[in-house]
């Protein structure tokens, strides 16, 4: 599609290119650092009880993804995977704190976990960028089914602001975005997608919309 403006044609792509300066990802670290500490800081209270299995999970991929990113030549971007392995990392380590945010781990969870971790042997056997990224997804997706399911039957165990923040820095990811290849929007995209899921889950679950 284009479009005119003052006799110059405008393509969607050129729209999508200049949606944000990719120094708003800095915006979005910060964003991401905001709601990592809320959600450690509401772990440590024993308001929040995290699913291990998953945010294990998601540090190792997402540690393992950066580096697949990294491969591949994505630029400033690549910071939002970064942090989204290095806040599910420090969540996991808080849940050994205090013994009220322990949630149990179920034979559900482990197989999800079995899955998740056969993705990334995949990564490994492949070591090839955009397959590893692929691999990595769906490991990221399995990953999340333990804390969606426990979410759906347990939306008090959890609080919407983490995960509406983590939904503002994935879109914010793919705004910065000028070269719109695999590698670049996929990982942005999943986290966006995740996290929505889980925030309308919990708000859905408790019948009541809130954003805190």
């Amino acid at each position: 599609m284009q479009l005119g403006f003052c006799g110059e044609s405008v393509s969607g792509i050129d729209i999508l290119n200049n949606m944000l300066n990719e120094n708003y990802m800095f915006v979005a670290v910060v964003i991401s650092i905001i709601g990592n500490l809320s959600y450690i800081a509401g772990t440590l209270q024993g308001k929040i009880k995290p699913n291990r299995v998953s945010f294990f999970l998601w540090s190792f991929i997402a540690l393992i993804a950066f580096a697949a990113e990294i491969k591949e030549g994505v630029g400033i971007q690549s910071l939002t995977t970064l942090m989204v392995g290095l806040g599910p990392l420090s969540i996991f380590i808080a849940s050994f704190v205090n013994k009220k945010s322990y949630w149990k781990i179920t034979r559900f969870d482990i197989i999800c976990g079995v899955l998740s971790l056969t993705g990334l042997l995949l990564w490994l056997i492949t070591k090839v960028g955009n397959t590893a990224i692929l691999f990595a997804l769906i490991a990221d997706a399995l990953a999340a089914v333990p804390t969606i399911v426990k979410v759906y039957n347990y939306p008090d165990t959890e609080r919407p602001f983490p995960w509406l923040t983590s939904v503002i820095v994935g879109l914010i990811t793919l705004l910065t975005i000028t070269d719109w290849s695999f590698a670049y929007y996929a990982f942005p995209l999943s986290i966006l997608i995740t996290n929505l899921l889980v925030f309308a889950l919990i708000n859905y679950r408790s019948k009541t919309f809130k954003l805190i």
